[in-house]
This record gives C-alpha cells, sequence and structure tokens, in this order.
C-alpha cells in the first residue's frame, strides 16, 4: 500500500468501526462543535480512543480518576461516565478558555457532580492535590504538553496506589520518538520520558502504537506496582 494512502484507509477504518460500534451521543458531539467553534486545538482524543479510555476505568472499577490536559472536555466525559454515581474526576486544564468550554460541555453531559476542572499549571495543581491530602487515584490520564511529561508522570506515581493504571497519550509522535537528534522539544520530552522510566520497578509498562483518524501515534500504559 502506498504512504500516501494509509492515512485515508486509517481514517476509513476508523470510521467503520466508531459507526459500526459507538453512539455518537448529542454530549459527545456538541462537545466538538463547541471546541472547534470556540477556536480549541483540534487535537481531542478519537471517539474510539474515548471509548477505549471508558472500558478501561469501567474494567477496573475506578472510582477516582485524574486527567492531565482538559482541553475541551471530550475524553474528560468519555472518562467520567465510566464513574459510578459516588466516583470523582479531577481534570486540570492550564489554559483558562479551555477551561470554560470544558466546564460547559461536562455540564450539558451532566456530570458536574462528578467532575472537578482545575485551572492554572498543571505541576501547582498536582502539588497542591498532593498537599490536601487528596486520596489515590485508580486511573490517570495524561494528556498535556509532552516537554513536561516526566514531572507528570512523577506526581501521577505520588497520587496513585499500588494496581493503579497510568496512560500517556502521543508517545509515538508519528515515529519521530525513534530520533534522538530531534530538535522537537515534544519529542525529547517523550525520550527523557521513556529513558526515566525504563528499569524503573515502580510500574510495569508497555507502548502501544495506534494509527487512525488522528495520524500515527501510541499510548503508554503503565501499572503501579509501588507508587513513589
Amino acid at each position: 500500500m502506498s504512504g500516501d494512502l494509509m492515512p485515508v484507509t486509517w481514517e476509513r477504518v476508523d470510521r467503520y468501526f466508531v459507526e459500526a460500534l459507538l453512539t455518537q451521543d448529542a454530549a459527545l458531539t456538541a462537545a466538538l462543535t463547541d471546541s472547534s467553534a470556540a477556536g480549541l486545538p483540534a487535537i481531542a482524543v478519537a471517539p474510539n480512543q474515548g471509548a477505549l479510555l471508558q472500558l478501561l476505568a469501567l474494567s477496573m472499577g475506578a472510582t477516582r480518576i485524574l486527567e492531565i490536559g482538559t482541553l475541551g472536555g471530550y475524553s474528560t466525559i468519555w472518562l467520567a461516565r465510566a464513574l459510578p454515581a459516588e466516583g470523582r474526576l479531577v481534570t486540570l486544564e492550564f489554559e483558562p478558555r479551555h477551561a470554560q468550554v470544558a466546564t460547559a460541555n461536562i455540564a450539558r453531559a451532566g456530570l458536574t457532580d462528578r467532575v472537578q476542572v482545575m485551572t492554572g499549571v498543571a505541576l501547582d495543581s498536582l502539588a497542591a492535590l498532593s498537599s490536601a491530602g487528596a486520596p489515590p487515584f485508580d486511573l490517570i490520564f495524561i494528556d498535556a504538553d509532552k516537554a513536561n511529561i516526566p514531572a507528570y508522570f512523577d506526581w501521577a506515581l505520588r497520587l496513585t496506589h499500588p494496581g493503579s493504571v497510568i496512560i500517556v497519550d502521543n508517545v509515538v509522535r508519528d515515529g519521530k520518538v525513534t530520533d534522538a537528534a530531534s530538535t522537537d522539544e515534544s519529542v525529547q520530552g517523550v525520550r527523557r520520558f521513556i529513558a526515566a522510566l525504563s528499569g524503573d520497578v515502580r510500574v510495569s509498562a508497555t507502548v502501544i502504537q495506534t494509527v487512525g483518524s488522528k495520524g500515527y501515534d501510541g499510548f503508554l500504559i503503565a501499572r503501579v506496582n509501588t507508587p513513589a
């Protein structure tokens, strides 16, 4: 298959499975529409990726979820819907405008009672959660600026318990992660993260490469053995 045709095929396959297996309800569709209308970047997870996050949270019986990187709240909605009525999701967003759009999208989805949006520098918010003695999270989804992934993951470990799962998005970066000479700070952030994780006995981790409507990328999935 020609390399030029691969992205077209990926999108067609994604569309086939999404249409066959998922129900894109009004709240999820509106979250994407309103995010686009507000000028937010079109970097939310794909619908099948959102469903994967939800299924993982459901499968592990998560009751507390932390999301680093809210954007317009699309992935937040997928994750929050996996929680029981008494569950709690805390999501961190740097941009006030993004947080405003996400808050409205979360409210329309009827999830305000279980979602807290924290606005500001994520590292400050993570420190605040730790200082406040926040109970450990069962699932943490990291989907924010890649240069700070090592620091986000370090905080995530402090906010988990044995058996928690940490998922990091966008770690393959169209295959550029293998380029040690890259001047892309996002690539180097991922590389620093992987180097720090290599041999870290506190977690068991792997990376799954993904292709689809969001291009060529991948998720790192880690199970916490021993928190920091």
